[in-house]
């Protein structure tokens, strides 16, 4: 059943945006300090990959149970539950922090309790999007979601670095149950609509029958398979970037919280920047295209990245500006293509079905990556990963036939009805 969005569930949906905005805010914050507590407990490369990994495997695995729960339940209720558990985890690690029992693996732990939440909220926020916004604003929102995110993310580290000079660990974490509540009003007066496939519900499908119509769908959007696979290569050869940048900042270049949130913003400037180009296109005639040159960008900034000089924070910071402006353009396009040819009702579970499978080797890269700096150096591991980037870009690009898909149009996707058995 398709849902038709008006200017009432759009101003809902800004009303209930405004909202996820505090919360992120705060999940930044804490990340942050999290990430860097880690950094100055250990400095281990080590470390930094199992807090990862801790990250990326919870969400991995839940996913996609996720995404069939996002579909077949009441996505308000659903987000209610899973962020109102994540503030009460917080609430719990502020108590180990009192009583001065925190150590390594407890972080780890609330890193991973976090995650699964996360898997949980992502694709079901994500889901709701073109159920709330008409069709001709979604590339738009999609581009000023992606433009207050990276403002979110720009102010975050500065924030979480400013904090540290006056304030405990402990204190700071209070600010993710702050923004919690703030989220917690929007998210309680509006309505979010509730989409039902009747067809299904007369069928009850179980999990795996869910599991299978979403890909079923994912398989039916030509060339989305292609992409897929190319997005699983190029996650894996860029983890080690993000999962070792404390380490790349701290220990190789000297710097400290300060020089480790000069960078992040940097990062998050290139972002904000990147949506507000995709924000104010109005169209993208030549997505994939589009889509290729900012890999390539990456992998380019990638590699100059290993060869910066000690202690040159403001190039690094320069190079990752150029990467982030290319991450919202690339995600709004493709955010697009699924919005625009997946049918509502069974967006969650594509949406799930896409964040598993194009992340599903990146643990690995993670994991290796602690031990593999420890046996050739930080240098040569981002020099061969961005090569790794360009080599997997190019070979897509020239030997798959994915730049012949036109993506400019409706596809149109016929499933069987035996198939939805």
């Amino acid at each position: 059943m398709e849902i038709i969005p008006t200017q009432k569930t759009f101003r809902s949906y800004l009303f209930f945006w405004s909202g996820q905005l505090f919360s992120l805010l705060g999940s930044m914050i804490v990340h942050f300090i999290l990430i860097w507590w880690i950094q100055l407990e250990t400095g281990s490369p080590l470390f930094l990959s199992l807090g990862q990994t801790f990250y990326m495997v919870p969400m991995l695995i839940f996913m996609p149970i996720a995404g069939v729960f996002s579909d077949k339940l009441n996505r308000k209720n659903l987000i209610l539950t899973v962020d109102s558990l994540q503030a009460f985890t917080t609430f719990i690690l502020i108590m180990f922090f009192i009583f001065d029992i925190v150590n390594i693996w407890i972080i780890f732990l609330f890193i991973g309790l976090r995650s699964i939440f996360q898997a949980f909220h992502q694709p079901t926020v994500a889901a709701i999007i073109p159920t709330m916004v008409p069709r001709e604003k979604l590339g738009r929102i999609n581009g000023i979601n992606y433009l207050f995110i990276g403002l979110i993310q720009l102010l975050g580290p500065g924030f979480g670095a400013l904090l540290m000079q006056f304030f405990t660990l402990r204190d700071i974490l209070w600010i993710d149950i702050i923004t919690f509540f703030i989220a917690f009003i929007p998210l309680i007066i509006i309505s979010i609509p509730i989409v039902r496939d009747k067809s299904e519900v007369k069928q009850k499908n179980g999990f795996i029958k869910d599991f299978k119509v979403g890909f079923i769908v994912y398989k039916s959007i030509p060339g989305l398979i292609i992409l897929l696979f190319m997005g699983m290569l190029v996650n894996f050869f860029v983890q080690p970037l993000g999962t070792l940048l404390p380490y790349f900042i701290n220990t190789i270049h000297g710097g400290l919280e300060f020089e480790y949130a000069l960078v992040l913003i940097f990062l998050q400037a290139g972002v904000m920047g990147g949506a507000i180009i995709a924000s104010v296109k109005k169209e993208w005639k030549h997505k994939i295209n589009v889509m290729f040159i900012g890999i390539g960008i990456i992998g380019i900034g990638y590699a100059f990245l290993a060869t910066v000089p000690t202690g040159f924070f403001i190039l690094i910071g320069f190079l990752l500006l150029i990467v982030g402006i290319t991450l919202p353009i690339i995600n709004t396009i493709f955010q697009i293509i699924l919005q625009t040819n997946v049918p509502s009702d069974k967006l969650g579970r594509v949406t799930s079905i896409d964040s598993t499978l194009s992340t599903i080797i990146s643990p690995l890269g993670t994991i290796i990556a602690g031990p593999i700096t420890i046996l050739i150096g930080i240098h040569s591991l981002f020099l061969f990963c961005a090569i790794a980037v360009l080599v997997v870009t190019l070979i897509t690009y020239f030997f798959t036939g994915i730049r012949h898909v036109d993506y400019n149009g409706k596809i149109s996707i016929e499933l069987e009805s035996n198939e939805l058995k």
